[in-house]
């Protein structure tokens, strides 16, 4: 009787130790350690710096450049035959006033090299005047891209507060219907008790007291798969949210309002959603791929300023200079006239996307709301078959008391007794799912 009690007092100190959490608690859990949303998140900074990456392309590029060679042989080479310039007339007063040396020597071609090393370097600074609106319209995209991933990690928070909620409800649901079976444990003791007096006394047959025992031992069997499945659902809740260990305790409130108060208008509503605002990025962003491609096949103008630096023959050199410069891509016309079309293509496939889309997340809001006001109007139905269950199995009891009523209707009573709790039980986690698809179909938070 000691170690009972032991246990039972060490059972009720590891449940007070025990961890509570609420549905916020585990869904805000969820969001902080789910792989999923730490991914989006890393999207999310890679598009940022692809759009500080973009801005980048307003200011001058900057470049330097440094050049040493040594050749074998000098790569400026030439003959003068001095001889080939000299008119006879020339001839005549050179031959009279020098020497015969000299005059053999004019007659001899001479070789002369250049460059055989040097060391050259420049450094320069181009400023883009007009580059047809591809620096403009590509930092609008790369903001279009960091817009698309905030979008997209809101998308992934919906998801992973779906299933979050999905494992919550389905614990609270296991727990309450474990709450159910120890419920009818009791009331099933009470009832084999009185049939096991009835039995004794000669009253009725032994084979009610069978019934009554099957009837229990179908509890212990379910017994033994809701533990089961309570450990399972504890094990994928705690890896899902990043829990520290499976010994934690949930908090809920199971008060029923009518969803009444969720009610949106669809019509506005769609504007918020974060799927319509995706698709309509994705005509925005195809709307500056466009522009892009007419940019790409327009003139291009820069102006820009350099320092440079030699010394090729043997004699340093230095000097500045300012330059501008215009690109026209000629021929690429003939195959940039083709992007520009298939650009335009991709456009309006986009825009008709998103007029198609639209009324496709109107008509999952309405089956949203259908599917929530139905879950609703069978929790009521529910909370009223627990009102007639039990009625019915109070009277049945008092009927087998007094000896009008079978042991078979008894056990009949309990059996949908509990059935209707475990209705209410699974009607109550149903609202609660379809109220969080609804809020998520809405754009509501």
């Amino acid at each position: 009787m000691k170690k009972i009690l032991l246990l039972i007092a060490l059972g009720c100190a590891l449940s007070a130790s025990a961890q509570t959490y609420t549905l916020e608690q585990i869904k805000d859990s969820a969001l902080h350690n789910n792989i999923a949303i730490r991914s989006a998140k890393y999207n999310i900074d890679a598009a940022r710096q692809q759009r500080k990456e973009a801005f980048t392309k307003y200011f001058p590029s900057v470049s330097g450049t440094g050049l040493w060679f040594n050749a074998n042989k000098g790569m400026a080479q030439t003959t003068i035959n001095p001889s080939a310039g000299i008119s006879p007339e020339l001839g005549a007063a050179l031959a009279q006033s020098l020497p015969q040396e000299a005059l053999a020597a004019l007659g001899n071609p001479v070789s002369i090299s250049m460059m055989k090393n040097g060391t050259l370097g420049s450094l320069m600074a181009v400023q883009p005047v007009f580059a047809g609106g591809q620096i403009i319209n590509g930092n609008k995209l790369a903001k279009v891209g960091e817009d698309v991933s905030r979008l997209q990690l809101q998308l992934s928070e919906n998801e992973v507060e779906k299933i979050a909620e999905q494992y919550f409800w389905q614990l609270v649901s296991m727990q309450e219907k474990m709450k159910t079976i120890e419920a009818v444990d009791t009331l099933l003791a009470g009832i084999h008790k009185d049939v096991d007096v009835a039995v004794r006394a000669g009253l009725i047959m032994p084979n009610d007291l069978l019934q009554v025992q099957l009837r229990q031992n179908d509890i212990q069997s379910q017994r033994l798969k809701l533990n089961n499945g309570i450990s399972i659902v504890r094990l994928l809740l705690s890896q899902y949210c990043g829990l520290r260990d499976t010994s934690f305790v949930i908090s809920y409130q199971s008060d029923v309002t009518s969803p009444l108060v969720s009610k949106q208008d669809h019509r506005q509503a769609l504007l918020g959603t974060a799927e319509y605002q995706l698709l309509d990025k994705q005509v925005e962003a195809a709307n500056l791929q466009k522009k892009l491609a007419v940019g790409q096949n327009l003139p291009s103008v820069a102006v820009g300023a350099g320092y440079n630096y030699h010394n090729m023959l043997n004699n340093n050199h230095s000097f500045g200079m300012v330059f501008a410069t215009v690109s026209v891509p000629i021929s690429d016309w003939w195959g940039g006239s083709h992007t520009i079309k298939r650009r335009k293509i991709e456009h309006q496939k986009a825009v008709e996307q998103l007029e198609d889309n639209a009324q496709q997340l109107q008509i999952r809001m309405q089956n949203a709301w259908n599917g929530l006001e139905e879950s609703y109007q069978q929790l009521l139905l529910a909370q009223h078959s627990i009102e007639q269950s039990e009625e019915n199995l109070r009277l049945n009891r008092n009927y087998y008391k007094a000896g009008i009523s079978k042991t078979s209707d008894l056990l009949e009573a309990q059996m949908l007794y509990q059935q209707s709790l475990d209705r209410r039980t699974d009607a109550y986690a149903d609202m609660q799912l379809r109220l969080l698809e609804y809020k998520q179909a809405t754009g509501q938070k």
